[in-house]
């Protein structure tokens, strides 16, 4: 369920003030956050967050298209590896001997 239009979007005011700091300073550094759910606001396009996805801070470039959208979108928790079964090593199989040849 989406947050109340009348209360407006969540947006960590430590990190917003954290992110105004670093673009105003000439050095660029990754702010790191645990707020995941802290929607991303116009104040923060151009900056570099470290976002928490639970084992480390994954680097992520906020542009203009990232507007209105939660910042734990943009670091994924899970690792997709591949998928299992017959088929899949049948096919990785099949890959191995034509990348031979």
């Amino acid at each position: 369920m989406s947050r109340s239009l009348k209360k407006g979007p969540y947006i960590d005011e430590r990190l917003l003030k954290k992110v105004v700091d670093s673009k105003k300073s000439t050095a660029r550094v990754v702010v790191k956050t645990w707020s995941r759910s802290c929607a991303i606001s116009p104040e923060m396009v151009g900056a570099t967050i470290g976002v928490h996805n639970g084992r480390e801070h994954i680097a992520v470039l906020i542009v203009e298209d990232m507007i209105g959208h939660k910042l734990g979108e943009f670091s994924a928790t899970r690792k997709f590896r591949r998928h299992g079964g017959k088929m899949a090593k049948e096919q990785e199989s099949s890959e191995k001997s034509v990348s031979k040849s």
